[in-house]
C-alpha cells in the first residue's frame, strides 16, 4: 500500500493532470484532499490500472474525499498559454476549486507555480508514490476520457475513442485524411514536419 501522503500531520492535496502529450482535446487535472484513514489496495498510478478499474476506483474517491475538484483547460488556452503554463493553471484551478484550502500540495511531475502563499513539492512519478496523487491522476484520466469519448461522436474519423487525442498512427492518419478538427491544438507539431499543412 502506497503512503497517503508526504506530510501525514498536513491537510495536504494531490494534484496531476491528463493529456498534456495529446494533439487534441483539453488539458485536465485534477486536486483530491483525502481522509486520514483512506486506504484502496488497486490505488495506484491511473497509468497502471484497466480502464475497469479506474471506472471503480473514480467513485470510492469521490465519495470518501474530503473535497475533489476537476477542470479542464481547453484547446484555445493551451494554444495561447502553452502546454506547461496550461497543465499548472489546470491544477491551479484545481486547487481553487476545492472546498477546504490545502496546507501542503503535491504535485506530480517536476514543473510547478507557487499556488498563493501555501508550501509544495514537485514528486516524479508521484502517481505511483502518495495514495493523494493517485487519487488525482484517475479522476484526471477518467474525467479526459469521458470527454474525448464525447466529441469522439462529432468526430469519429480520428477515433478518440480509443486514442484518447494521443498522436497514434491512426490518429495522424486521419489527421492527413481530414486536417484538422476545432478541438485539436494548433500550437502543437500535429505531423511531422514534412507532412504539415497550412492551418
Amino acid at each position: 500500500m502506497l503512503p497517503l501522503k508526504i506530510h501525514a500531520h498536513l491537510l495536504e492535496c494531490g494534484t496531476d493532470e491528463a493529456g498534456r502529450g495529446c494533439l487534441a482535446g483539453p488539458v485536465t487535472a485534477a486536486a483530491v484532499l483525502l481522509p486520514d484513514d483512506f486506504e484502496h489496495p488497486w490505488l495506484t498510478d491511473s497509468k497502471q490500472l484497466s480502464e475497469k478499474k479506474r471506472s471503480e476506483l473514480r467513485p470510492i474517491i469521490e465519495h470518501q474525499a474530503l473535497s475533489f475538484a476537476v477542470v479542464h483547460v481547453m484547446m484555445e488556452e493551451i494554444d495561447r498559454l502553452n502546454i506547461l503554463n496550461a497543465s499548472i493553471l489546470a491544477m491551479h484551478r484545481c486547487i481553487d476549486g476545492l472546498s477546504k484550502s490545502p496546507e501542503f500540495i503535491a504535485v506530480d511531475g517536476n514543473r510547478f507555480k507557487q499556488y498563493e502563499n501555501i508550501p509544495h513539492e514537485c514528486v516524479i512519478k508521484g502517481d505511483g508514490k502518495y495514495l493523494h496523487i493517485a487519487a488525482a491522476s484517475i479522476l484526471a484520466k477518467t474525467y479526459r476520457d469521458e470527454f474525448m469519448e464525447k466529441i469522439h461522436e462529432e468526430y469519429p474519423a480520428y477515433d478518440w475513442k480509443n486514442n484518447k487525442g494521443y498522436p497514434t498512427s491512426q490518429h495522424r492518419e486521419a489527421l492527413k485524411k481530414h486536417g484538422t478538427s476545432p478541438y485539436h491544438r494548433k500550437s502543437f507539431r500535429l505531423l511531422p514536419k514534412q507532412l504539415n499543412f497550412n492551418f
